[in-house]
């Protein structure tokens, strides 16, 4: 595949052709709902504060939680006979890892019960301009995983044209969604992210932004702004807000 030509295709058509569109609608309360994943990924999070976290997420009918592979388990077990989907991360959260390793974390996770997995890009590769390595490096989690594979593309650390390459590359690599981040960059979602990697990845594909959402409105703008996941360690606050 000729992902070097498609990636400056794209580059190209957004210098040309991308503006910037926030569609100001309503948002309700219950799509701000059905759009979290209930995160914890941190690393002291203990056992009881999944057990928590897959509480929470059942009762404010979340669309599921994001925890770290370890967890996973634990979340199917807690969560079972329920409509929560388990996410679970790969690679995270630098993308360093080799993609041999990346690909049998999926693969592992998976069998222990993950209904989706998100997958940090190799941003060095990236920024470098490897487009190659870094499609081989998400089509192996993809073809290993054969859940919906999420790529973190952490756009804090890139430049427009990095994150329409992010993007492409993940387009065709097979990835379900794209992300904007870990949560442990330097920055989180921004709308602007949010419409751009929308813009890349038309109709087909999720956009799920994370980092930094800690309030309705900002839930709300992410999501008029292109999103249809919302990454987020305060969803009971944002959905709590009158």
């Amino acid at each position: 595949m000729r992902v070097k030509e498609e990636v400056e295709k794209w580059i190209e058509k957004f210098h040309k052709e991308y503006k910037f569109k926030f569609n100001d609608r309503e948002v309700t309360l219950d799509e701000v709902k059905r759009s979290i994943e209930h995160t914890n990924l941190k690393p002291t999070a203990t056992p009881s504060d999944i057990e928590k976290l897959c509480e929470e997420a059942k009762k404010y009918d979340f669309y599921g939680v994001c925890v770290n592979p370890s967890y996973v388990k634990l979340a199917k077990e807690k969560l079972a006979g329920t409509n929560q989907r388990i996410v679970t991360v790969c690679g995270f959260p630098l993308g360093a890892t080799s993609t041999q390793a990346k690909a049998f974390e999926a693969k592992k996770a998976v069998d222990d019960g993950a209904d989706e997995v998100d997958m940090v890009i190799n941003i060095g590769l990236l920024k470098a301009g490897e487009y190659e390595k870094v499609y081989e490096d998400i089509k192996a989690v993809v073809d290993s995983a054969k859940v919906p594979v999420k790529v973190i593309i952490e756009a804090c650390y890139l430049t427009d044209e990095e994150k329409v390459a992010a993007c492409t590359i993940s387009k065709l690599a097979g990835a379900r969604y794209v992300k904007t981040s870990t949560g442990f960059g330097s920055g989180g979602a921004t709308v602007e992210d949010v419409n751009l990697m929308r813009w890349v990845v038309g109709s087909d594909m999720g956009v799920k932004a994370a980092g930094g959402i800690r309030n309705l409105e900002k839930a709300k703008d992410m999501i008029k702004a292109g999103a249809n996941k919302i990454g987020t360690s305060s969803g009971v606050v944002i959905v709590s807000e009158r």
